[in-house]
């Protein structure tokens, strides 16, 4: 065995041996009243099992029947009909957990679906885990941990960028991403205890130049992965949308427009918003998670002024800032403060209340504060198609360009790989302080081991069983 192969065996295999060989099954449809429902059952006697509830025209036991079919009968406990149902067979290893698998699509009524799942437990299945079947699928070697999580990342996707970038994953973008780097590193391991092994042979002079010029090609791809954890987060989550103004520009009217409902209390009297209002929206299928905050201005109420506060750290930490002006009143100093919080910030200035007679036009403000500027009228529900369409120019349009790139979508993922970003580092460091090759080698290796987390290499049980504790029950 050379040391590629050796390398492989040693890492590739991973420290995880946590299959299981009992059979185990759960609804894998929603707990609610529906047309169809669907249980299934995965391991190794599931067709035995199901065998013992099953009945149709035929004599035959499902063993007869082909993989991946389709039947029609009925449940039965001992002699008392259950339910008509459609039954299908998926066996090993043509099957999402690689195990033999059957589905049993009955009348989606939950007192049915429950009475079912207690008759094929009670026949020698137990209660799947939270993502038990999912998980089987990765410890199986069906799918990685990258589409593994993928899985959960598309169930819970809120607009339809997190959605394609989940079928992205679940393609396999990051995990072939992934292996093409750590191919990279693993060939120069090979390389470097090649020429340690054989140096009569494989010479090491000026390797120290060629690795660092490697370096800096890992180190891009790697770089760009982490840039891609900022914006999957927001494909993921939504934009952090923070809606900032002085008290009774119409921030909360905005609001309720926005959502469709009369969510926030809209009065004449200034300073009504005290605390925050968040909702999730979807615009343009772009999804927003917005914040309402107090008005901003100098106020001697003591909780008006704590609602200033929450408002200003807020934004702060906003992706995008929703500055609204009232073009019926001047600026003042409280508008020269927002000025100056959202001037280095993703911002949509919208200059409300334009049904009023203006004293702020739309192109002074836009010159003073360097930032796109949109007339609207709350009230006449006016100019919002044209803040829709600029939401789209400053976010859908990026994120159209990230399509045929690799995005990743958790916190776990982007920690494994700053790990490898720093050993790749450390080999860096060790070239430039002359030291031995050796320390090349410990490094890439180190980095290698790194990236593997990723795609679920070489990671404790405890992490495995707590990614896969936040699954549904049934997938």
């Amino acid at each position: 065995m050379n040391s590629v192969d050796l390398i492989h065996t040693v890492l590739d295999i991973g420290c995880i041996n946590m299959i299981q060989n009992d059979t185990i099954a759960a609804i894998a449809t929603g707990m609610q009243h529906s047309g169809i429902g669907i249980i299934r059952i995965s391991g190794m006697n599931a067709e035995e099992i199901a065998d013992k509830i099953f009945r149709n025209t035929s004599e035959k036991r499902l063993s007869d029947y082909q993989s991946h079919t389709i039947h029609y009968g009925f449940i039965y406990d001992n002699d008392v009909l259950i339910d008509e149902v459609m039954l299908t067979i998926m066996r090993a290893p043509r099957s999402f957990t690689t195990e033999n698998t059957i589905e049993i699509n009955c009348h989606g009524g939950i007192l049915i679906l429950k009475k079912i799942l207690e008759l094929v437990i009670k026949n020698g299945a137990r209660p799947a885990e939270p993502g038990e079947f999912t998980k089987r699928a990765f410890l199986n070697g069906r799918i990685d941990l990258s589409k593994a999580e993928a899985v959960i990342d598309l169930i819970q996707a809120k607009n339809e960028f997190a959605m394609k970038n989940s079928i992205g994953q679940l393609r396999g973008f990051l995990f072939n991403k992934i292996v093409e780097l750590r191919e990279k590193v693993l060939f120069e391991v090979a390389f470097i205890e090649s020429a340690l092994d054989d140096p009569e042979h494989i010479s090491l002079e000026g390797y120290s130049e060629k690795l660092t010029s490697i370096l800096d090609c890992l180190e891009k791809d790697i770089d760009l992965l982490l840039e891609s954890f900022y914006k999957g987060k927001q494909l993921k989550e939504g934009i952090k949308t923070v809606i900032v103004g002085k008290p009774n520009v119409g921030k909360s009217s905005l609001l309720n427009i926005l959502i469709g409902e009369e969510k926030a209390i809209v009065t004449n009297i200034a300073g009504t918003t005290r605390d925050i209002l968040e909702e999730n929206i979807l615009i343009n299928g772009i999804g927003l998670q917005l914040l309402d905050t107090a008005g901003i201005r100098e106020t001697e109420d003591i909780i008006e002024k704590i609602g200033v506060s929450k408002a200003i750290q807020i934004a702060g930490e906003a992706d995008l800032i929703l500055y609204i002006v009232d073009a019926s009143i001047p600026l003042d100093e409280n508008d020269e403060q927002i000025i100056e919080i959202i001037k280095n910030k993703e911002t949509i200035i919208l200059l409300n209340k334009t049904d009023l007679i203006s004293v702020v036009n739309e192109e002074e403000l836009e010159k003073k504060v360097q930032k796109k500027v949109i007339s609207v009228s709350a009230k006449e529900h006016k100019g919002l198609e044209l803040f829709e369409k600029e939401l789209e120019n400053m976010f859908i349009n990026k994120i159209i360009s990230y399509n045929d790139q690799v995005f990743i979508t958790n916190i776990r993922q982007k920690n494994a790989i700053e790990e490898a970003k720093e050993s790749l580092q450390m080999v860096r460091q060790s070239i430039s302080n002359n030291l031995p090759e050796d320390f090349y080698f410990i490094d890439l290796m180190n980095a290698y081991t790194c990236l593997g987390k990723v795609i679920g290499e070489n990671i404790e049980e405890d992490l495995v069983n707590e990614i896969f504790s936040k699954f549904c029950v049934g997938k």
